[in-house]
């Protein structure tokens, strides 16, 4: 029973920002869905429907961008997926990939949410909150 308001205030964010959020009428960036997982204490793949379990234990609440840089390299070679290969098939270009993979930039979320959905691993685990690869 928490209102838009107090959630929006915690994010230090104008309610009209966050109510665009969860109307869908503006993407979430990354950080603050983190900040929504943290504060509900959730787990981001049940916040972006990929699990139903709420919650994972031992979870880590910062993200580290060079920690996801290196998961995401990880993650694509293991698939045996080049830097462009892997940006065409999320609709973005090499140098996008290139950046989250040297922790230049945190990932977008549309990216990580078809990154995780078509290759099947959870975000939390791409955006180091948890060392369990997947759980759905």
């Amino acid at each position: 029973n928490v209102l838009q308001k107090e959630i929006a205030e915690f994010l230090n964010l104008s309610y009209i920002t966050y109510s665009h959020y969860e109307t869908q009428d503006t993407i979430i960036p990354i950080k603050h869905l983190i900040n929504i997982c943290n504060y509900f204490n959730v787990s981001l793949d049940y916040i972006l429907g990929f699990s139903n379990n709420k919650y994972i234990n031992n979870i880590n609440k910062n993200i580290d961008k060079y920690l996801i840089g290196e998961r995401l390299k990880k993650m694509r070679k293991d698939l045996g997926l080049t830097q462009s290969k892997l940006a065409i098939s999320i609709g973005t270009d090499k140098t996008v990939i290139c950046s989250y993979e040297k922790g230049k930039n945190i990932i977008a979320t549309p990216f990580l949410y078809d990154i995780c959905k078509k290759y099947n691993i959870s975000a939390d685990y791409l955006l180091g909150r948890t060392n369990i690869k997947k759980d759905f």
